[in-house]
């Protein structure tokens, strides 16, 4: 692969783009952003018409691949009628219906645009209901890039006063974050058991720690977050943009068995769409009836709700989740055997359709990785495999097992060169 009319895009996008691109960690592709000019199912071609099977999904959001048929009709029908009304219409509730349906703990939701937007949603609904302000997360846990939640990035947070993550950053809103650790439910009984001197009005977990290495919970680490914080009345929230719809139809409450009081989901839930909900109890939900504001130009646009309405529909099948259990499992096993036939090639950590790279040292950052991953990532796109530069690996019903024996066998090339 040439890459080259990616090179000149990327120089020009730089004269226009901060960053040159239209999200920062995109930046960060080896030996730069490759740009696209279409995509179907598992691949994507780019500016010189060079095709590449695509290990990115746009980030996660496409578990039915790129141009899904089923969703783009549904678009495409509503799309000609409107695009957004600024006023009630039916697909609203026919998407939430959808949405409820899968979801275990589903009796409301709220519609939003990015899970960014949705956290800080359900933050609102959780200090509304018990009239407190501190929110305790998980070190190295990503739940947006907001000013309220993106701090304790680091281990070194843990019950210690939450660093900002960002230059820029308001360091007045860090009081009101507590900072544990992914797993260990003794620490997190503590803190929450110190609800009412620390002021705490929820708790803010991915059950999956989806940017942070896809860690696994522990049976103990979740059942107690729920009974800690059925004890001392505060909110349970799942934050589920990333695993949510992936790896299971209802979500975490579905996989692992412990049902919060919210949950946040975006990406996959509307096949490559821009939404995100707040989904679970009545009572909470219903807060926006009362006196917290909940507002949106774009929250439940036609487009969008029609994007939505067709992916539950499709995710409802129940052949979907064995057959992308069974590409996912394939991926793990052939090309995650050829990153483990190299001495320094580490290996994957997987739930369902999501996986991580995780080096040979064993140690992964948010939103990155050491090892040999920059070289497997530009490898790898020469050979026409785009992979994400984190290291994280989103799978979807497009691939096919071709696709994943051609990467195992592209690796195994790069590899012996590295």
């Amino acid at each position: 692969m040439a890459l080259e009319s990616s090179r000149l895009a990327f120089e020009r996008s730089r004269q226009s783009l901060g960053g040159g691109v239209g999200s920062g960690l995109r930046a960060a592709m080896r030996p730069h952003p490759l740009f696209v000019r279409e995509a179907h199912g598992a691949h994507l071609w780019d500016l010189d018409g060079d095709k590449y099977v695509d290990f990115v999904m746009a980030w996660g959001p496409l578990v039915l691949g790129h141009g899904d048929p089923r969703v783009l009709s549904a678009v495409a029908a509503v799309a000609q009628r409107m695009q957004v009304v600024g006023t009630g219409h039916a697909l609203e509730y026919l998407a939430a219906e959808a949405v409820l349906e899968a979801v275990p703990h589903g009796e409301r939701l709220l519609w939003s645009n990015t899970g960014t937007e949705a956290v800080q949603v359900a933050l609102r609904l959780a200090r509304a209901a018990t009239g407190r302000r501190r929110v305790l997360k998980f070190a190295r846990s990503y739940h947006g890039w907001h000013d309220t939640v993106y701090a304790g990035m680091s281990d070194e947070d843990v019950d210690r006063p939450a660093a900002p993550g960002s230059k820029g950053q308001s360091s007045s809103v860090l009081d009101d974050v507590v900072v544990g650790r992914f797993n260990d439910a003794a620490l997190a009984e503590r803190l929450i058991g110190e609800a009412a001197e620390r002021d705490l009005a929820a708790v803010l977990v991915d059950p999956i720690m989806s940017n942070a290495g896809v860690a696994t919970p522990t049976p103990e680490f979740l059942a107690t977050l729920r009974a800690s914080c059925d004890r001392h009345g505060v909110v349970l929230i799942f934050d589920e943009v990333i695993a949510g719809f992936r790896i299971a139809r209802g979500g975490a409450a579905e996989k692992y068995g412990v049902t919060p009081d919210l949950s946040v989901f975006g990406k996959a839930m509307a096949g490559g769409f821009t939404q995100s909900a707040v989904v679970g109890r009545a009572d909470l939900i219903d807060q926006v009836t009362g006196g917290v504001v909940h507002a949106g130009t774009f929250n439940g646009n036609p487009v969008a709700m029609a994007a939505v309405e067709a992916t539950m529909r499709v995710l409802a099948d129940p052949g979907v989740y064995p057959s992308l259990e069974e590409t996912s499992s394939a991926f793990e096993t052939l090309v995650g055997g050829a990153l483990g036939a190299h001495p320094q090639g580490g290996s994957f950590s997987r739930v369902g359709s999501l996986l991580q790279y995780v080096p040979a040292t064993g140690t992964t950052e948010l939103h990155g990785t050491g090892g040999l991953w920059e070289v497997i990532l530009e490898g790898m796109l020469r050979q026409g495999f785009l992979f994400m530069p984190s290291g994280k690996v989103f799978l979807s019903t497009a691939h096919a097992m071709s696709d994943i024996e051609a990467t195992s066998a592209a690796l195994e090339r790069v590899l012996r060169g590295a």
